[in-house]
């Protein structure tokens, strides 16, 4: 390469790094991660009933109820759903399965051969069943004797493909998932029936915040208009924004020697770095009170009263503890909080977030304490709902190690030293699991947003291993949403029942009874 190729090529990488809105500093730090790692999370116990967690009695419900049923009428409450994802995980085993009846490969593990056989016998019990007849119909194909002719291949590129419905391709929030006598729902629609009811204002004005993977944001707007002008409850108006994974969020590739991936034309491979990059979309979107769950957390009408339930008592908890907090912010900062009112909030800190004070808290001057307090007490606030462990994949609540600022945190089997036996045991002895069912307070105590970006814990985050063209790579997550990205937060954990986690995360999912 020439002197002056060189000096192109350095020239074309810097304008591709000043166009994307990555900042030097960042990809530096990036570049000091893969080479050294990241920190393992140190877990002490897992937070279980009446340590960390707590449990709402029945007597309470309609209180809380009626707390968040007032800040839902001021129009305080939006609810926040990632809905980026694509739903090619949710179609794999299929996507296996088809490629094997393509191939008649032997070497197909029989549980991806089940898997297809089931959704192919269970084909009627699809809410979108209809909408493949009707496209197979329009090639003139019909459905029921591809089925007695074995003709399996060709009905699941019809579902999975261009040719037909591209469920493979689609965002997941756009395959259709429960079946009503007016017609099939999408989870984008069930989200906002699920708003309609908890998210409605005064004025009968229900918020929802979508984001959305960029190739598909028209789709989806056109989509969702459609069914807000559907709605079968007429006093209701959606107001729906949408907003997508800004391009500086997107961290570097590497490859296993720690050498940044290059395309053809020796630019920076760049990749999507999880849903850690959520938080400036959800720091943006102005909320007061935000509802986060996922979008395939979702299920048919007749199952949704229980669940809302859940969901305004979490919220109800959340304005209730919020206004105890901002009133003795008001204190603290007006200077009339008496000793008595110091102690108060101490045990406020310790009872309700798991803060211990600093070993030397009781030597502080009042003044002291007054500035801990004040500081400890103006942040952001969220409550998470937890179910019990059923062995699903994935984060639940832990007590971390040592002096902590914040000492209960949502944690991921991948953040925690797995091959340490005490580590690991603390892990298997979890007895709760993270559905994402947050309610979250993110303005301060005179009505100004906070900087959610001033209380991540930016030494967190996650290595993972891909491969593109054949060749290994390692890609960079952030720090989790509801993990790294928000752990400086006051946090309680409450438990809720199961049935306020369905989450679909295979098409076969679908056929739960409590999809159905």
């Amino acid at each position: 390469m020439s002197r002056e190729e060189e000096i192109q090529r350095i020239e074309a990488v810097l304008t591709q790094i000043v166009r994307s809105g990555i900042d030097e500093e960042a990809l530096l730090d990036q570049m000091d991660k893969f080479e050294h790692g990241i920190p393992y999370t140190r877990i002490a116990r897992p937070c279980t009933i009446g340590d960390g967690i707590r449990v709402i009695q029945p007597e309470e419900f309609q209180q809380l109820e009626e707390i968040f049923a007032d800040a839902a009428a001021q129009g305080r409450v939006t609810k926040f759903v990632p809905a980026s994802g694509a739903a090619s995980r949710m179609f794999k085993s299929l996507q296996a399965y088809m490629n094997s009846c393509d191939n008649g490969d032997s070497q197909v593990p029989e549980s991806v051969m089940k898997f297809g056989r089931k959704f192919l016998h269970s084909l009627k019990r699809f809410a979108f069943y209809d909408a493949l007849q009707e496209i197979l119909t329009r090639d003139g194909l019909n459905l029921n004797e591809l089925l007695e002719s074995g003709r399996y291949s060709l009905i699941l590129k019809y579902v999975l493909t261009k040719k037909g419905l591209n469920y493979a391709n689609l965002p997941k929030g756009l395959i259709l998932f429960h079946m009503y006598p007016e017609g099939p729902r999408t989870a984008f629609a069930e989200h906002l029936a699920e708003a309609a009811e908890y998210a409605r204002d005064r004025d009968g004005v229900a918020r929802l915040h979508f984001t959305v993977p960029p190739e598909f944001s028209e789709a989806i707007k056109m989509h969702v208009n459609e069914v807000c002008s559907g709605f079968v409850q007429q006093d209701v108006q959606f107001d729906v924004s949408y907003s997508i994974q800004k391009e500086s969020s997107r961290t570097l590739a590497v490859d296993m020697e720690n050498n940044p991936i290059r395309t053809s034309d020796k630019l920076l491979v760049f990749r999507p770095a999880g849903h850690g990059a959520l938080l400036e979309n959800l720091s943006e979107i102005g909320g007061d009170i935000v509802c986060i769950k996922n979008i395939d957390n979702v299920v048919p009408d007749h199952l949704k009263p229980q669940t809302y339930i859940y969901k305004k008592v979490l919220g109800g908890y959340l304005v209730r503890l919020q206004k105890y907090v901002f009133a003795a912010l008001e204190q603290l900062e007006q200077d009339t909080a008496t000793p008595e009112d110091i102690e108060k909030m101490t045990g406020f800190i310790r009872n309700e977030f798991g803060i211990t004070p600093p070993n030397e808290y009781g030597t502080y001057t009042a003044e002291q304490k007054k500035k801990y307090l004040f500081k400890r007490l103006n942040r952001p606030l969220r409550v998470c709902g937890m179910v019990k462990n059923l062995g699903e994949p994935g984060g639940g609540p832990f007590w971390l190690e040592g002096e902590n600022d914040s000492p209960l945190q949502i944690v991921e089997s991948a953040q925690v030293e797995l091959e340490r036996p005490d580590q690991k045991e603390i892990f298997d002895a979890s007895t709760h699991f993270n559905p994402v069912d947050l309610i979250c307070a993110v303005r301060d105590y005179k009505g100004k947003p906070f900087t959610l970006m001033h209380y991540v814990d930016y030494d967190l985050g996650l290595i993972t291993y891909k491969s593109k063209n054949g060749n290994e790579l390692k890609a960079l997550e952030l720090p989790g949403l509801w993990n790294g990205s928000m752990a400086y937060w006051n946090t309680v954990f409450v438990e809720v029942p199961l049935i306020t986690f369905n989450p679909v995360k295979t098409v076969n999912d679908l056929l739960r009874d409590e999809h159905q």
